[in-house]
């Protein structure tokens, strides 16, 4: 699983550096913004692509003495990181579009060198995305899972640029920094909604969706008269749980022991890499707290 996953992730590391170079090289020759700031991307990409790397290759360890809970936040800190990095190549690109748009600085040499990184980087990104996703559903991993959402928004931006390189052959100079600030959107967004994924599982907020799974599988259970005190939080792939039961009061320990491996074979035969902590308590003892 590891090797898969480091593969798959180093991969997306060559891609990132040959694209970052091309890129740079074309946009430098050409003086388009739009390449330009397709470069920085890719450079910003290829530093994510490498944290990546080398988180998946940690977030997978057994837990140790210090890591109770494993290794798995290293993915949600990585892909937060990526978010940093997005939300810096969006300043860059917003200040140098508007600043040629204002002095209107916004001619560009287009050649067909132009066309031809950008449609090649547009190729190259839909297969890695998609191989990155796919790996990503496969081990359940946020880090190769916000590399996939990264690089698939590449995608809409290099088609961005290609429209303001065709604009521009046209005469239509302005196109290329318009079309670079549409590329900055396209990263905000993609900022937003990866910081917000994984700053929410870092600060252990509880996944709903999990959630009413567990509580669907807790209801099957004719033997469990009630249950409280849910809680699920997640790191990288893993999924901890923590719940507690109540059984009839005439039921002996052994046979509560048998319900509570009952429901947790259950609830990891559902969720993925799921560790879950099930305590049973006599209904007896919930009803005189009610009280």
């Amino acid at each position: 699983m590891v090797k898969e996953k480091k593969s798959v992730a180093l991969i997306s590391v060559f891609a990132a550096v040959f694209l970052t170079g091309s890129k740079l090289i074309i946009g430098i020759v050409t003086g388009s913004l739009g390449i330009l700031s397709e470069a920085l991307h890719s450079g910003l990409d290829l530093v994510a692509a490498v944290i990546t790397y080398f988180s998946v290759s940690v977030s997978d360890k057994p837990a140790d003495r210090n890591h109770h809970f494993g290794h798995g936040k290293i993915e949600n800190f990585s892909a937060f990181l990526e978010t940093i990095l997005l939300l810096i190549t969006c300043g860059w690109i917003i200040y140098e579009a508007v600043i040629r748009l204002v002095s209107g600085n916004t001619h560009i040499e287009v050649n067909v060198w132009s066309y031809v990184v950008i449609v090649g980087s547009i190729i190259i990104d839909i297969n890695r995305s998609r191989m990155l996703s796919e790996v990503a559903k496969k081990f359940n991993s946020q880090a190769l899972e916000a590399d996939a959402l990264h690089f698939s928004t590449d995608i809409w931006s290099s088609s961005v640029v290609l429209l303001g390189l065709i604009c521009a052959n046209f005469g239509f100079y302005y196109a290329d920094s318009i079309a670079a600030l549409g590329v900055a959107v396209i990263v905000l967004v993609v900022s937003y909604k990866l910081g917000k994924r994984s700053l929410d599982v870092l600060l252990d907020k509880a996944p709903l969706e999990t959630i009413n799974k567990i509580e669907l599988i807790l209801g099957t259970f004719s033997e469990i008269k009630h249950f409280h005190n849910l809680k699920v939080r997640t790191a990288g792939a893993d999924t901890f749980v923590k719940v507690v039961l109540t059984v009839d009061e005439q039921f002996s320990l052994i046979q509560a022991h048998k319900i509570c491996d009952k429901v947790e074979k259950e609830i990891c035969s559902v969720i993925d890499r799921c560790e879950v902590f099930v305590h049973a308590e006599p209904q007896v003892i919930s009803d005189n707290k009610s009280e």
